[in-house]
């Protein structure tokens, strides 16, 4: 028999596996004390499950080894390997837990004898949510040291990797209990590595029609993907070490069950996928992750909406990393995900890094000691109820980052994306129920349509008699819905509706839209072509149906303005913008004269803009929309004359008024500096208001920016934080 994991194998001739063999690989992994508590536990092993042999005929040892070798890959302590060895010698032999306790020590028993308990959830298991979530509420509960999840998650792996052995109904069912119950959990944990692999596998039983065709497409892309990656990988390595950035760069694991989950979720085929082409970025610093981004983006173009800053702002589990997309060589887009070599082992190991640290004894990581401490507090529950179907109502805060799990008013549990609203919660109960939604009531209180729901909440609808989905409900930077079913049904009713109605929303939804971005006086005809419509009411009556978005618009008003063709003006930041002159503008037909930006408009490179003839003062200019120029006396309209911007350099900015508008929130403001922060813009001057008795909270912020296509960047971040009601440029 060949090798059958990393460090495993049968030697010729021989029934059992080389266990002497393993235990010589882990002499660099941990001291010769503990080594000698794993050769007596691969003793006692072997003692317990000789001629034992599993579906696959193979030594049931095998597997045994096989568990403990992927518990040393998420490099846990010597007790975690011990129990793995042990884990199923009390519930499948005549070893009895005193005799492991007499011979390695109450902590080894203890973890043996969780996942002995654990094994009993499996003659309880059932159908539907409610099944599946008392089972992964139970699996933790049971648990008195969450090393016993740990060696469960691994022994499920081993026994997925070896499914093939098992009659089909069977690896169905399991497969069906991995996906809703260990892979979620694995996720929760944060220890990816084990969560993709469990479910790719589940896919792969559950769907193998799809799997097998997916595999094939991958597959046959494969030796053109690599060559890409490495040409890329090669170009980015030489970039970052001109930029004096010390980084490792390789090419990020495609799993073919997030492809399919993405595709399904974007009704979008293999080819429109922005990830299936990536790359990691590994660095020492946390300083290094935004240099490195800055890297990646002076290479290529990003591509909008597709930028997550998990550093900034971590996932529940703790997951930190920078994801960016971006249009790569040959015009093919290509993610890149930058972190911290840190980062990178949390990201690998999850809740395993926090026994990484107490074997080194190094210092310990604040935000696994808060994971460590939540998973404590989940254990507390066993103490208080004996029935799992209580821990629903005790369910108060999220347990999977991915999915809520609220009740209706008769007890019944809908699941729902997390971030999900009482409008998604309406949809999912019934579509006519959520047109006619009105409000809601959330454990009996009255709460905003836009408010978050979280796990174990009661949610009841208010309806009218005749309603109907307001337009608003589809635009994302209001956060009314977030489910894609919510957003399907919304969109069929307004596409039945009448098409001089669709026209008319959609003029006042793009003249919103043009308004925030500082952009009233873009030609409509140009538009409508960026945007591939024949006709303007068409445009209007798509953006009325809700089928061209905000985003598309933004895109489409920065596409008609590239950053080639825009000639910013020479701005050096020591320099104060009210001091702007000379080298920014270049005036058609004249020489050298005194300039000024106008503080009326303001404009920045991008604007259509132009010049006026002061008196001793030079030359003011201004946006061409500017109210001032518009409204100019005819007798002055003689001193405009025509200017455009000279070319940039690094370094230049220009002054920007940004309104905003939202629902008062505790927190507001320092989202939206966070978010000029990550996006590296200047805050020169800040003017916050409330009205207490309207709740609205109105921000007058002037910013120091490049260009049109950061600020236009920034206003789409800014309206996408919760509570947001609008944010735009101030004409």
């Amino acid at each position: 028999m060949v090798y059958v994991e990393n460090r495993l194998k049968t030697p010729v001739g021989s029934v059992e596996p080389d266990t002497e063999g393993w235990l010589a690989t882990l002499s660099g992994h941990y001291p010769e004390k503990s080594l000698a508590v794993l050769r007596r536990a691969c003793e006692m092993a072997q003692r317990a499950h000789g001629g034992q042999l599993r579906a696959s005929g193979e030594p049931y040892l095998l597997h045994l080894l096989a568990v403990a070798d992927i518990l040393v890959d998420l490099r846990l302590d010597y007790e975690t390997i011990a129990a793995a060895l042990l884990h199923d010698t009390v519930e499948d032999t005549e070893i009895t837990l005193e005799m492991i306790e007499q011979a390695f020590g109450s902590s080894i028993a203890r973890l043996v004898d969780g996942v002995t308990k654990i094994e009993f959830i499996h003659s309880v298991s059932g159908s539907g949510a409610h099944q599946a979530e008392s089972l992964r509420k139970l699996l933790l509960a049971m648990a008195e040291d969450v090393r016993v999840v740990l060696i469960k998650l691994a022994d499920r792996l081993h026994n997925m990797r070896t499914l093939k052995h098992l009659p089909p109904e069977k690896q169905r069912r399991i497969a069906r209990e991995t996906q809703e119950i260990y892979a979620p959990l694995a996720n929760r944990l944060g220890i990816w590595q084990l969560k993709w692999e469990l479910e790719d596998l589940a896919f792969r039983y559950l769907e193998p029609e799809s799997y097998r065709k997916l595999a094939r497409s991958l597959d046959e892309r494969r030796v053109e993907r690599e060559q890409y990656i490495e040409q890329v990988i090669a170009r980015l390595t030489g970039a970052l070490k001109e930029a004096g950035i010390e980084a490792e760069v390789t090419g990020r694991p495609k799993h073919i069950y997030s492809i399919w989950r993405k595709m399904q979720r974007k009704g979008v085929g293999l080819d429109q996928l922005y990830d299936l082409r990536a790359v990691r970025i590994l660095v020492n610093e946390v300083a290094d992750c935004y240099h490195a981004l800055g890297v990646v983006h002076t290479l290529w173009r990003h591509i909008p909406r597709e930028f997550d800053d998990y550093i900034a702002t971590p996932k529940e589990n703790h997951y930190q990393s920078i994801h960016t997309a971006v249009i790569g060589p040959q015009g093919k887009t290509l993610e890149v995900q930058i972190r911290t070599h840190e980062m990178h082992r949390h990201a690998e190991l999850g809740v395993a890094a926090h026994w990484v640290y107490k074997e080194g004894g190094g210092a310990r990581d604040g935000g696994f000691e808060q994971k460590i401490a939540w998973l404590r507090q989940l254990l507390e529950w066993k103490d208080e109820s004996h029935d799992a179907g209580d821990f629903i109502d005790r369910f108060k805060s999220e347990l999977f980052e991915d999915r809520v799990y609220v009740l209706t008013p008769q007890g019944d549990i809908l699941d729902l994306p997390q971030g999900a609203t009482p409008l998604d919660f309406a949809y999912a109960v019934h579509t006519e129920v959520g047109h006619r939604c009105r409000g809601a009531k959330v454990d009996g209180r009255i709460v905003p349509l836009t408010y978050e729901l979280k796990s174990g909440e009661q949610v009841e609808i208010m309806t009218t008699r005749h309603g109907a989905p307001s337009r608003d409900w589809l635009n994302p930077q209001l956060g009314y819905i977030k489910s894609s079913r919510a957003r399907s049904k919304i969109l069929t009713w307004f596409k039945q509706q009448d098409q001089e109605k669709h026209i008319s929303e959609g003029k006042l939804a793009l003249e919103r839209e043009l308004r925030r971005l500082g952009a009233a006086g873009l030609d409509m005809g140009t538009l409508v072509t960026e945007l591939k419509f024949q006709e303007q009411d068409e445009l209007l009556a798509a953006i009325g149906r809700g089928e061209v978005t905000t985003a598309q618009i933004a895109g489409a008003v920065h596409r008609l303005q590239p950053l080639e063709e825009r000639q910013p003006p020479v701005v050096k930041r020591p320099r104060s913008v009210r001091e702007q002159s000379g080298g920014d503008i270049r005036i058609h037909g004249v020489g050298n004269l005194l300039t000024h930006i106008a503080r009326c408009c303001k404009p920045v490179p991008g604007d259509a803009v132009i010049g006026y003839i002061t008196l001793g003062r030079g030359v003011s200019i201004h946006r061409r929309d500017c109210p001032n120029i518009l409204n100019l006396d005819s007798d002055k309209r003689s001193r405009l004359i025509e200017v455009e911007w000279r070319s940039s350099e690094p370094g230049d900015s220009y002054q920007v008024d940004v309104n905003l508008r939202a629902v008062d929130r505790s927190g507001l403001l320092r989202d939206v500096t966070t978010i000029l922060a990550a996006e590296e813009v200047n805050v020169l001057a800040v003017n916050t208001a409330t009205d207490p008795k309207q709740g609205i909270a109105t921000m007058k912020l002037t910013l120091s920016i490049r260009d049109t296509a950061q600020l236009s960047k920034v206003l789409n971040r800014i309206a996408q934080l919760p509570n947001v009601l609008e944010a735009w440029r101030q004409r």
